[in-house]
């Protein structure tokens, strides 16, 4: 079969969605990620603990309850219908807001990691400048934390590509809509469309590949902030 012959749409879905999760992520995290780095709070360990959640519940578990929250006879969902005539169930906006808080530690132990690895001296000295705090995160410690925030945003990326749990579970089989590449292998091995399965499990792994040449590139040009 020709690859033209293939639908692409579930593929160009995959990465829109992985795509818009890590850039999502990264602005989300960031201050997240500042607040576990350096406060002191006595809530800090609760805040690391339920942010991890994601690491160790079942794609299912999340998926599940993140339906019945997104469901429009809920309390949430029938808000988000009453005031912003919003459907999170069965939808793109549903599966990328689930994405995001899937992938939401990977993001945040990833730059919480390059933050702590920062000298003290950096944020010392641009406090002394005259540097606000946020002046200090975008002018002094991003810029010497290249590779945690590539990381970050690498690691987001290819967990959501590969997502499948929480993506049925919330958006169902829409194509066009929540069929990412994911599920559609699965619909063609339940076909026994294995020719199918096996093109776009394919590409999925080649993907994963440069992802993974991506991350090992960064981590030697940038081996001393890589965290």
């Amino acid at each position: 079969m020709n690859l033209l012959d293939h639908d692409w749409q579930p593929l160009w879905l995959s990465l829109k969605l992985a795509l818009m999760t890590a850039t999502i992520l990264f602005f989300i995290g960031l201050p997240i990620a500042y607040y576990l780095a350096f406060s002191t709070s006595r809530l800090k360990s609760l805040w690391e603990a339920l942010i991890s959640m994601p690491l160790v519940l079942p794609p299912s578990v999340l998926g599940f309850y993140l339906l019945i929250a997104f469901n429009p006879q809920s309390g949430l969902g029938a808000w988000l219908l009453a005031h912003f005539d919003l459907r999170l169930s069965f939808s793109f906006l549903g599966i990328l807001l689930g994405s995001v808080i899937f992938s939401l530690p990977f993001m945040v132990h990833a730059l919480q990691a390059g933050l702590q690895n920062l000298p003290l001296e950096l944020r010392e000295a641009a406090y002394t400048l005259g540097q606000t705090k946020l002046q200090t995160l975008r002018k002094v410690l991003l810029p010497n934390m290249k590779a945690s925030v590539l990381s970050g945003l690498v690691l987001s990326f290819a967990h959501t590509l590969g997502e499948f749990g929480v993506v049925l579970m919330i958006g169902g089989n829409i194509p066009g809509v929540t069929k990412v590449a994911s599920i559609a292998i699965y619909d063609e091995v339940e076909s026994l469309q294995y020719a199918n399965a096996h093109f776009y499990s394919m590409v999925l792994v080649l993907l994963s590949f440069l992802i993974l040449i991506a991350v090992y590139v960064s981590k030697r040009q940038f081996p001393e902030k890589f965290s």
